[in-house]
């Protein structure tokens, strides 16, 4: 008979013991499980998760514009010119679309083939994730229009979707306040998230991305029509090239499209970067050999 490690405790355990975590409440509890840290990196994060959304709108051929604003009071605002989330009723939530994607996990338009053929995030935990990380979150989205708005509150919707405006054009727009509770120390670096944003306009040639940091005087606008090929010439512009034009090649199969672009110095130390789906691939991969 096994010996008691701890005779002098209660030693009942019951249904009473176990607990169901509801909704969002599991990702506040355990933020590290969906963005890896709390500090600077998973603050960092939430704002590539809602950029990635504008960006794969974009790589599916509706987008052209994306601007990132970090406001003064530390909120970001994430603008996007792409068809906009949708706003009608949800068949199996009962909730609208929009509702749905921002409170409920793995909820999204990218795990069948109809929303989007390629995609940088096909977890659908993005954007309520993000919501359930920050003291308040605001979405308006332009479309069939109209302007719909809905606000958040540590990802629990404060009212119903509602009509403020009408507009002609299309798009989404997302702002947050991370939440101090969740990230308590961390700020977020302008030149990290600006090194992001330039490898994915030139990942996605002709997307404009701009980032203001309304903390400070950054305004900075990239845009490459050469894509991954302007790319390569960027992280060679201090060297001597052996040849002036990157070599490129591209190739789309049913299921699959590759870009590859080289271009050698005369150095003696190798780079070699890979993506998949515009999403930097650091430890390689299948898709590099």
């Amino acid at each position: 008979m096994a010996t008691r490690l701890n005779p002098g405790k209660d030693d009942s355990y019951s249904a009473k013991d176990i607990q169901v975590l509801e909704g969002l409440e599991a990702v506040r509890r355990r933020p590290g499980m969906y963005i890896g840290s709390t500090d600077v990196r998973g603050l960092h994060h939430l704002v590539y998760e809602v950029v990635d959304n504008s960006v794969d709108e974009a790589m599916a051929g509706y987008c052209t514009h994306v601007d990132i604003v970090i406001h003064q009071d530390g909120s970001v605002s994430v603008q996007d010119n792409g068809r906009g989330i949708p706003v009608d009723k949800h068949a199996t939530t009962g909730l609208s679309a929009l509702e749905t994607v921002m409170t409920v996990l793995h909820a999204g338009g990218k795990f069948g083939g109809g929303g989007y053929k390629v995609s940088g995030g096909l977890h659908g935990v993005g954007a309520s994730v993000v919501n359930a990380l920050s003291e308040w979150t605001v979405v308006e989205v332009s479309r069939n229009g109209k302007v719909y708005r809905q606000e958040y509150a540590r990802g629990k919707p404060q009212g119903d979707l509602k009509v403020v405006g009408e507009s002609t054009n299309t798009g989404t727009m997302v702002t947050f306040f991370p939440d101090a509770e969740i990230f308590k120390d961390a700020e977020m670096d302008a030149e990290i998230l600006l090194t992001r944003f330039r490898e994915m306009a030139y990942l996605n040639a002709g997307l404009t991305l701009r980032m203001v940091d309304e903390r400070g005087d950054l305004d900075q606008t990239f845009y490459f029509e050469g894509g991954v090929a302007s790319f390569v010439r960027h992280l060679n512009h201090n060297r001597n090239t052996i040849y002036p034009k990157p070599i490129y090649i591209t190739k789309e199969t049913p299921g699959a499209m590759v870009e590859v672009a080289i271009q050698y110095n005369d150095g003696y130390t190798e780079g070699v970067y890979s993506f998949a789906n515009c999403i930097n691939t650091v430890d390689g991969g299948t898709h590099l050999t």
